[in-house]
């Protein structure tokens, strides 16, 4: 193998897996396909709907859209589907494990998949926190049905006011709460980092439950809030005037906030990537990949049109910046509907439980398949001897989420994750434009349509999305993205088992949750 000096830095950086090869591997796939386009729908709805609609669609509301968060839903929804389209062709051309971070790998080069590496901490281990966040609120919120209160301080980011029916929460002195640290939150984290040690193996069965509950929970807040919504139309239409509020700058309300919002509610539908996964099981990957991930997100654009509609007519918009907006649409109905308020909150917990285990484990697996390419260092892939888990990476990853989760603030966390999911979708397009052009005679089981307008459709919206968030979280960004490009350079591109040559790092596999793991 060619020494860095040899290949040049670009060669070095653009240096990729083969492709051939990862295709051969897939040659010996004991997969059926089994896979028909409703499969794939049913699959892809279990993944989209998650904690975005329990969590981020109140502060997308509340801050940037008002009622005309449904357009912002329309808008990202758009995006996931040029996504949702090239991660298609990419999964029916290379059917490998370790998502995005492979195909960069074998596409666009080593460099690529790193930053790609980074940018999936962002999509899975601070979503993981944004998700905690949202699972703290229901859980104070419920317990608060029983009379049961954690002290406010111990429920809210370290030093933000704590804000309930849009008024801060004052202490007995009458003086403003404001948080130190988000205790429920970095318990769940904690406690499911130590599960993901133990080891966890969730069945199909009990995946299906959770996708059910989950499903439910939505259905019925559409139904009773909805009905409560027409019952009392005259009254509550209030909330609707104006439907777009005046645009106040800074991307809050008019068209720029709807933009703004967009890039919130994108968080929602994060979770579409498993249908791309099932590319070698689908019976007709051509027909059926498409149809799978535009139907689902089309279902699912609908059901969250529907919750924003009920959710911003049954209480005024300006109070939904919480981390559980459909609680407070529901306790909105009054005593009477107590008792459903508090089996929409339980089906809430349950959901968003499962949903941090998914991401966390997802991120230790992403972390596992880059230290067994030497790109992080083999601590990442140790293999605890009893339990047969990575536990270091493993640790890590739930104190990150754990820190994340208890001191930073929802708004911040979600919009660093979306930046970050946002930056790596751009990535999948232009490396679908990238094979398209290095490879063009590889056989493709689906191909983008319209190439490549709609993969450079696909960047393009990525970026604008990417504009409109605040300031301080592009700042956040540039560093981080900063941070890990010389980290690839001090340690990732000295340690790489491609670059001198060698085969991935012979560890024993990570045990795999299912492919209908409940999404975000």
């Amino acid at each position: 193998m060619a020494s860095t000096t040899q290949r040049g830095i670009l060669g070095r950086l653009l240096l990729r897996k083969s492709v051939e090869q990862v295709q051969r591997e897939t040659e010996t796939s004991q997969l059926k396909r089994t896979l028909g386009p409703w499969n794939l729908v049913f699959l892809g709805i279990g993944c989209i709907i998650g904690a975005g609609i329990f969590v981020r669609t109140g502060n997308a509301a509340a801050l940037h859209a008002g009622p005309a968060v449904l357009l912002a839903f329309l808008v990202a929804g758009v995006v996931c589907a040029l996504a949702g389209l090239c991660y298609a062709e990419l999964s029916s051309t290379l059917p490998v494990s370790g998502s995005a971070y492979t195909y960069s790998y074998t596409t666009i080069g080593e460099f690529a998949a790193w930053v790609m590496g980074a940018l999936l901490l962002l999509e899975y281990g601070l979503a993981a926190s944004v998700v905690a966040v949202g699972w703290s609120g229901y859980v104070v919120s419920l317990l608060g049905d029983y009379g049961l209160r954690i002290p406010p301080e111990l429920t809210g980011p370290m030093g933000h006011a704590l804000i309930r029916d849009g008024a801060p929460v004052l202490d007995a002195a009458g003086n403003p709460v404001t948080t130190i640290f988000n205790l429920p939150a970095f318990l769940v984290c904690a406690a499911l980092a130590i599960l993901l040690v133990i080891g966890v193996s969730e069945s199909a069965k009990v995946n299906n439950a959770i996708v059910a509950v989950k499903m439910t929970v939505i259905i019925a807040f559409i139904l009773v809030c909805g009905w409560y919504a027409i019952d009392n139309y005259d009254v509550l239409k209030a909330n609707w005037e104006p439907f777009v509020p005046p645009n106040e700058g800074e991307g809050r309300y008019g068209f720029d906030g709807i933009m703004r919002a967009a890039s919130i509610v994108f968080f929602a539908y994060i979770g579409f990537e498993a249908v791309s996964t099932a590319g070698q099981e689908a019976k007709n990957p051509k027909k059926d990949m498409p149809f799978g991930i535009i139907g689902s997100l089309l279902v699912c654009t609908i059901l969250y049109i529907l919750v924003s509609i009920v959710m911003t007519m049954v209480v005024n918009y300006k109070m939904l910046n919480v981390p559980d907006p459909v609680a407070v649409a529901v306790d909105a109905l009054g005593p009477s509907w107590a008792w459903f308020a508090k089996i929409i909150k339980i089906g809430a917990i349950i959901g968003l439980t499962s949903v941090v285990l998914v991401l966390m484990y997802g991120q230790t697996r992403i972390f596992y398949t880059m230290a067994r390419d030497g790109l992080l260092p083999s601590v990442f892939a140790k293999v605890h001897p009893k339990f047969r888990t990575p536990w270091v990476n493993t640790m890590l990853v739930g104190l990150i989420t754990a820190v994340a989760a208890a001191f930073f603030d929802i708004n911040f966390l979600g919009d660093a994750t979306s930046v970050g999911t946002l930056a790596a979708f751009a990535i999948v397009c232009i490396a679908v434009i990238w094979l398209r052009r290095t490879h063009p005679n590889l056989p493709r089981g689906f191909k983008v349509p319209l190439f490549p307008v709609l993969p450079i459709l696909g960047v393009a919206s990525c970026v604008y999305l990417i504009s409109s968030v605040e300031m301080k979280v592009l700042v956040f960004f540039g560093w981080y993205v900063l941070g890990a490009i010389v980290l690839y350079f001090v340690y990732g591109m000295h340690n790489s088992r491609l670059a001198k040559g060698q085969e991935q790092l012979d560890v024993p596999e990570m045990p795999e949750f299912p492919e209908d793991a409940p999404g975000r």
